[in-house]
């Protein structure tokens, strides 16, 4: 998968973000599997995916907080 960036994530709707992110979950599954099976050649691939998956989640929060803010619960 690639690294999205912060301007492609905001791009994106939630349902969307939400698929991202369970797409991103699979993807730190396969890439702890290969690196404990000893396939994974590129290692930095996890600090790749990882700051993506940091970034997905920032994005879902700040929606999150907005929406709250809007309704007046804040």
């Amino acid at each position: 998968m690639a690294h999205l960036k912060v301007r492609e994530l905001r791009a994106l709707g939630d349902d969307e973000l939400l698929d991202k992110y369970e797409d991103i979950k699979e993807e730190m599954y396969v890439l702890r599997l290969n690196h404990a099976t000893g396939e994974l050649v590129d290692t930095s691939e996890f600090r790749k995916t990882k700051r993506t998956l940091a970034r997905l989640l920032t994005i879902l929060r700040e929606r999150e907080l907005a929406a709250a803010i809007a309704e007046g619960d804040l």
